[in-house]
């Protein structure tokens, strides 16, 4: 596998960032988008149960309706895309034999995960429903987290957001008995000429008080 260079990865993230006004007439190509799609599929997760689903929020009507669900930020709706990373609700021992029949499937050797399975069915039956929402919310993070940075390497401008009503979300894209629940969103897309957050530079503690060394 070719190596990306460090500096190009540096430069990429100094780039980035929350991204206050897109240009709407501005498209990710769907070869670019395809990939930021495998991006989120290859999301690592705690015991790779992945308890997420990526929902791409396409028609446009529905985005216009979302922007006063997002404290009328106009993002949802102007930028090329909108991702909603939704939480499943259901991580529970059937989730778990879903997931280890994946394993099987992929890897072959039946019945050879019999001891990961019990392990991870002891672990979320251990939850309650907050827990699995706690737990799970910090795993779509993970997913947020690579989704911005690939596309940050790839020129693409993105937008974080956790400034939503998760209930009108759910309502609105129809979560209501599927399991789901918002948990956060980012529009992707490409940064408007105007949006005076582009210029600015970014604010971070100096790395000696970020970092420390035991």
């Amino acid at each position: 596998m070719d190596t990306i260079p460090s500096q190009q990865i540096l430069d990429a993230l100094n780039w980035r960032y929350a991204t206050k006004v897109f240009d709407p007439e501005k498209k990710i190509n769907s070869q670019d988008w395809d990939a930021l799609e495998d991006s989120l599929v290859l999301t690592p997760s705690s015991f790779g149960l992945q308890p997420w689903e990526f929902v791409i929020v396409e028609d446009p009507a529905i985005r216009e309706q979302l922007v006063e669900s997002s404290w009328n930020q106009r993002q949802v709706a102007d930028a090329s895309h909108l991702l909603v990373i939704a939480l499943r609700t259901d991580i529970d021992e059937k989730w778990v034999d879903h997931f280890v029949s994946r394993v099987e499937e992929v890897r072959g050797d039946q019945g050879a995960f019999t001891g990961y399975r019990n392990m991870m069915a002891g672990f979320v039956s251990g939850l309650d429903a907050d827990g699995v929402k706690q737990w799970g919310k910090l795993q779509t993070y993970i997913a947020l987290g690579q989704f911005m940075t690939c596309a940050s390497m790839m020129g693409i401008d993105t937008c974080p957001m956790e400034g939503f009503v998760p209930a009108q979300y759910d309502e609105i894209l129809g979560f209501e008995g599927k399991n789901l629940t918002t948990s956060v969103l980012c529009p992707a897309g490409y940064r408007a000429n105007d949006d005076k957050y582009a210029h600015l530079p970014k604010v971070r503690f100096p790395k000696d008080q970020m970092i420390s060394r035991i």
